[in-house]
C-alpha cells in the first residue's frame, strides 16, 4: 500500500492549530512515559462546572470562518491594514535563501523516505546513546508499584538522549544489552505533576527487549516513479530535490520576510470581531478536542497544566491567550491585505492547480476532508502570497 507524503505536514500548514495559537501563552507541556501520564491522569479528574456555554464548539469547523476564496469572511483586510506603497520591497541576508545539498538530503530522509523505512530489531549488540529501544519496565517507589509507573505489558520504544523521560533513566539503559532485565534508579523532581511521586526515589526493573535500527530505502527514480509520482507528481530525484530545495529556501525566508512585511503595516484599533471570535473558537475546539481524548471536562483540561500552565476556568485560559489570539487574527488581515492588493484569491480551480506546487500532495482532500476546502484555501492563499514577497525580496 502506498503510504499519504507531502512535504508541508498538517501540523505546519493548519497555521490556526491549538498547538500554534498556544505558542503565545505557555509553554508545551512535558511530554513522555510517566510525566505524560501523570498530567493526563490530572486532567481527567472530575469537575463539576457548568461547561454548556461551550456547546456549540461540536458543530465547529475549520472552514467557518473563511469564504471560497480563501478570504476571512466577510472581511475586507484592507479596512484594517494599511500597507505603504513600497510594502513588498524587503531586503533580507542572503544567506538565507541559499540551500545546501546536505539540508536537502536531510529533509528526504527524515520527511519523505522516513514514511516508507523499514525497522530492524537489533539483539547482539549494546544499547548506544543515540538508539532507538523497546524496553519493558515497572517503577516502584519503596518498593510498592505506583500507578503510571509501567508499561503495562507492552514494550515501549525510548531514543536514547532525547531527555524524553526523567533526568537519569535514559542513562542507564546505555550500555545495556537486548534481553537484559536490570533496574533503574531515579529520583523525581519536587516539581513533578503528580505529587505522589514528586521528590521520591525510584527503582524501575527495566527489560531491553531490541534495539531498532531504522532503514530507508534509496532514493533512485525508480523509487520516485513508484512511490511519489502519483502523490506527489515528481517524474524523478531530480524534481524532488529541486521542490524540497526551493521548500527549504521559502521556509529559511519566510520569517525575516513576514518580520519586515509587518514591520511596514500599521493596524486599526479594532480588529474584526468576527475573526477574534473564530480564532478564540479555533483554541476553545482544541481544549474540548482534548478533553473529549481524556474524558473529561475542559475545566479539567485548563486545570490540569496540559496545555502549558494551569488555570481556575476555561474563560482565564482564553484570557491569557488574547495577546496569541489577536496575533493570528493580524497575521491573517496583513497576508490578506497583501493577496488583496495583488488580486489573488484561491478559488477550486487554485486550489486543485496550486496545492500541489506549496504543499508537495496531488489530492488535496486528504486536509479538505478533516478542515473542509475553505480553510484549506485560506492556508494556500497565505502561502501563494509569501512565496511572491520571497519571489521579490533583495538580498544584502
Amino acid at each position: 500500500m502506498k503510504k499519504k507524503v507531502f512535504l508541508r505536514s498538517a501540523a505546519c500548514l493548519l497555521a490556526v492549530s491549538l498547538t500554534a495559537a498556544l505558542a503565545g501563552c505557555g509553554s508545551t507541556a512535558e511530554s513522555g512515559s510517566t510525566a505524560e501520564t501523570a498530567t493526563a491522569e490530572t486532567a481527567t479528574a472530575e469537575t463539576a462546572v457548568d461547561e454548556s456555554a461551550y456547546d456549540y464548539l461540536a458543530d465547529f469547523n475549520y472552514s467557518d470562518g473563511f469564504d471560497e476564496n480563501g478570504y476571512l469572511k466577510g472581511v475586507t483586510a484592507a479596512d484594517y491594514v494599511t500597507l505603504p506603497d513600497d510594502y513588498a520591497a524587503i531586503t533580507i541576508d542572503a544567506a538565507l535563501g541559499k540551500v545546501d545539498e546536505q539540508d536537502v538530503t536531510d529533509y528526504i530522509n527524515s520527511n519523505i523516505l522516513a514514511n516508507f523505512a523499514t525497522v530492524n530489531q537489533i539483539t547482539d549488540r549494546a544499547a548506544a546513546d543515540g538508539d532507538t529501544v523497546n524496553i519493558d519496565y515497572v517503577g516502584t517507589i519503596d518498593g510498592v508499584a505506583f500507578e503510571g509507573g509501567d508499561t503495562q505489558g507492552q514494550g515501549t520504544d525510548l531514543e536514547l538522549g532525547s531527555g524524553a523521560y526523567i533526568d537519569g533513566f535514559e542513562e542507564q539503559i546505555v550500555g545495556h544489552t537486548p534481553g537484559e532485565t536490570f533496574d533503574v534508579n531515579v529520583t523525581f523532581p519536587e516539581d513533578y505533576g503528580n505529587a505522589d511521586v514528586a521528590g521520591k526515589d525510584a527503582v524501575f526493573s527495566t527489560t531491553l527487549n531490541y534495539i531498532s535500527e531504522t532503514v530507508l530505502p534509496e532514493l533512485t527514480d525508480e523509487w520516485v516513479q513508484a512511490n511519489l509520482t502519483d502523490a506527489m507528481g515528481f517524474a524523478d530525484v531530480s524534481e524532488l530535490n529541486a521542490f524540497v530545495s526551493n521548500q527549504i529556501s521559502l521556509s529559511n525566508q519566510s520569517g525575516d520576510v513576514y518580520s519586515a512585511l509587518y514591520a511596514k503595516a500599521s493596524f486599526a484599533g479594532e480588529l474584526p470581531e468576527s475573526a477574534v471570535n473564530y480564532y478564540r473558537d479555533v483554541l476553545l475546539f482544541g481544549v474540548r478536542n482534548y478533553a473529549q481524548s481524556y474524558g473529561t471536562t475542559m475545566t479539567s483540561i485548563v486545570n490540569s497544566g496540559l496545555l502549558g500552565a494551569a488555570y481556575d476556568t476555561v474563560e482565564d485560559f482564553i484570557t491569557d491567550a488574547e495577546s496569541a489570539i489577536n496575533a493570528q487574527v493580524q497575521q491573517a488581515l496583513l497576508l490578506q491585505a497583501v493577496a488583496e492588493k495583488q488580486g489573488l484569491t484561491c478559488d477550486t480551480d487554485t486550489l486543485n492547480t496550486e496545492f500541489v506546487k506549496q504543499f508537495g500532495m496531488s489530492d488535496p482532500s486528504y486536509l479538505t476532508d478533516v478542515y473542509g476546502e475553505n480553510y484549506v484555501k485560506s492556508q494556500l492563499l497565505n502561502a501563494l502570497v509569501m512565496q511572491n514577497l520571497v519571489d521579490n525580496v533583495q538580498y544584502e
